[in-house]
């Protein structure tokens, strides 16, 4: 298996935290360096997906403008937001944007694109999102999240296969007893290459 690895912003603030360093230390090149010391085979920034969400989010803002249409958009990046409007606010469902959040944006290109560029068979691709909260475990689930496996004629391939939290990362660091304070640091790698 290929065990890739993507970090949510929020994320590289708040770990430090659980490893006594000042509150919002910056901390991202050691979640790397830990995140590959846990096994990581790559490990990328969330960043890539929020600007493929954005980009698509202006252009179906841009078309509901122009068609004067389901107006104001509303993002459906939070999975506990877009659910609760399910449940309590339905009208409001043709205002939520069409686009998957950024998570889900980047899972699938990791499983498509990237999968493809390094010849990596995506069905051995382990994708695991670190993200500050638990709403995005849910996320992951919905039925509509597996547009890779759609897009290879493969409906069991998800595009996000794990999640796990902030405090869950901690957890497992130090139960493999990293030292997180002195860690050397890394860098993301880039998905596009």
């Amino acid at each position: 298996k290929c065990t890739v690895v993507q970090i949510a912003p929020a994320v590289r603030v708040a770990l430090g935290e659980e490893f006594g360093l000042e509150e919002g230390s910056y901390v991202e090149d050691k979640i790397i360096s830990a995140l590959r010391k846990l096994g990581a085979d790559y490990v990328f920034d969330i960043t890539f997906g929020a600007d493929l969400t954005i980009m698509e989010e202006a252009n179906e803002l841009a078309e509901r403008i122009k068609e004067n249409k389901n107006l104001p958009l509303f993002t459906s990046c939070c999975p506990a937001w877009v659910k609760y409007a399910e449940i309590f606010y339905p009208e409001l469902l043709p205002n939520i944007s069409t686009c998957k959040s950024p998570i889900s944006m980047q899972g699938t290109i990791i499983k498509t694109y990237f999968a493809n560029k390094m010849q990596i068979n995506p069905k051995n691709i382990v994708n695991v999102v670190v993200a500050p909260c638990t709403a995005k475990k849910y996320e992951i689930r919905r039925p509509e999240m597996n547009i890779a496996g759609k897009y290879l004629n493969e409906d069991e391939i998800r595009d996000n296969d794990y999640v796990i939290t902030t405090r869950e990362l901690a957890e497992w660091i130090k139960e493999e007893n990293i030292d997180f304070k002195d860690i050397k640091p890394s860098e993301f790698d880039n998905p596009l290459g």
